[in-house]
């Protein structure tokens, strides 16, 4: 017998960690293959993670409300083996150890698996009674079973857990729907305040003038907060910005919109048309495709456009059109609405998430009309288009300029200044602007 390390896998592109919330098996429990062993959460992603070994759990090595990080052991499994093999034992100058070879093998079978059962999930269950009960953490996982199965907040917090700290688990949800009552009992008391759930059990700190309130960072919160500083902290940003004159596409999309439904099935929205330009810029400059590993740089072939897209608990995320390159409109129109419609019905598997080498986002759909994007790590730049809107505008003619309502927008671009200088970040916003001006306004569906 030989005892072998599980190693936490890849969650998806920017994540470092994850939060156990169950272990399903207990030291001692015989596991087989492909059978899940714990459930874990990120900012993104709440997944059962699968064991690759068949043996027996001798050893748990990250406790359930702790930060497991990706590539690290969090278990060790006791498996046949025609040699013992210790899992502390060390390579030897011959070669790799027996054990890491497996542990490796381990991991990217694990990492595989995950990739094809990871399920994004909403973040918050769509409320019509009270707040979650004080001091009582849920995780995704379980507030995804109760928002698709009508469970209200208060028969949630009437469901008694069987986790640590009394969170209510996956079974425990299976269970309670297996004998859950016709009525459900409706608890009366409303607080006062309405605050999220600290998710280490302790009662949130109150100010004690009555009129300050203090709300603790959830899990969630506190790594996006950590993302931003620290893509802060490793890129110096710097931030260029042009108006362009979107009249002609303006019109072009009215006209075809309808068209383009009625052939394709789908809504023709502007977000293709940008992705379609910052496309053709890259093409243009493909130094703003890359990556910084250390004192190299690292240009990127295939070009995957991360675009940001608004989820309805408020949070935004960033799902990838790879190889973006190869569509032409149609195929990016079917591929950003596809990916929009799944990201809001939780339906988003890991590898849509990953290997972004470029970000968009259009927060003109909030109402904006410019800012200051931050970088997706460890990409080098990110792009805004901010809101379109109708202004007077000096309009030149071979007969003499004129004054006339042009359909205007800003594009903001954040890049990098360890590889991007303002020369480069610059050209390419332009570049893109120039494209958009460009479009040919008599230009057919095909």
């Amino acid at each position: 017998m030989a005892l072998t390390d599980l190693l936490m896998p890849k969650m998806g592109e920017s994540i470092h960690e994850a939060t156990v919330l169950n272990w399903l098996k207990q030291p001692g429990d015989r596991i087989e293959a492909d059978e899940s062993l714990l459930e874990v959460a990120t900012d993104k992603v709440d997944t059962e993670v699968p064991s690759t070994l068949t043996g027996i759990l001798r050893e748990i090595l990250v406790k359930e409300g702790d930060v497991a990080e990706i590539g690290k052991p969090i278990c060790r499994v006791e498996v046949q083996s025609e040699q013992p093999v210790q899992a502390d034992t060390p390579p030897t100058a011959e070669g790799p150890d027996e054990n890491e070879v497996v542990a490796t093998a381990a991991a990217a079978a694990l990492e595989r698996e995950i990739s094809s059962r990871q399920r994004l999930v909403g973040q918050v269950v769509e409320e019509t009674n009270t707040a979650p009960a004080q001091g009582r953490f849920y995780s995704p996982l379980v507030l995804n079973m109760a928002k698709q199965e009508g469970i209200a907040q208060a028969e949630l917090d009437a469901i008694p857990g069987t986790g640590t700290e009394r969170r209510v688990t996956k079974q425990d949800m299976l269970s309670y729907l297996q004998n859950r009552p016709e009525a459900p009992a409706q608890v009366t008391h409303k607080p006062d305040v309405t605050i999220p759930a600290p998710t280490n059990g302790t009662a949130l700190p109150f100010s004690s003038n009555g009129q300050d309130e203090i709300i603790q960072m959830d899990r969630m919160r506190k790594l996006i907060a950590g993302r931003m500083v620290e893509s802060k902290r490793v890129a110096p940003h710097v931030t260029s910005f042009v108006e362009t004159d979107m009249t002609v596409v303006w019109k072009w999309r009215e006209k075809a919109k309808r068209d383009f439904n009625a052939q394709y099935g789908e809504g023709l929205t502007f977000t293709p048309l940008l992705i379609e330009a910052v496309v053709r810029a890259i093409r243009d400059f493909p130094l703003i495709n890359v990556q910084v590993d250390g004192d190299r740089i690292l240009v990127k072939k295939a070009i995957n456009i991360g675009m940001a897209v608004a989820l309805p608990s408020g949070n935004l995320i960033v799902p990838v059109i790879h190889q973006a390159d190869q569509y032409n409109l149609v195929g990016l129109t079917k591929k950003v609405n596809d990916l929009t419609r799944r990201a809001r019905e939780n339906k988003l598997k890991a590898d849509d998430l990953a290997d972004g080498t470029y970000t968009i986002s259009n927060i003109g759909t909030f109402g904006n009309i410019m800012g200051t994007p931050i970088i997706v790590q460890p990409q080098v730049a990110i792009m805004a288009f901010g809101a379109i809107q109708k202004k007077p505008a000096v309009i030149e003619t071979p007969d003499g300029d004129l004054i006339g309502i042009r359909h205007k927008m800003f594009i903001s671009h954040s890049y990098d200044h360890r590889v991007v200088d303002g020369s480069l970040g610059g050209q390419f916003v332009k570049r893109v602007s120039d494209y958009l001006e460009g479009f040919d306004g008599e230009r057919k569906l095909v």
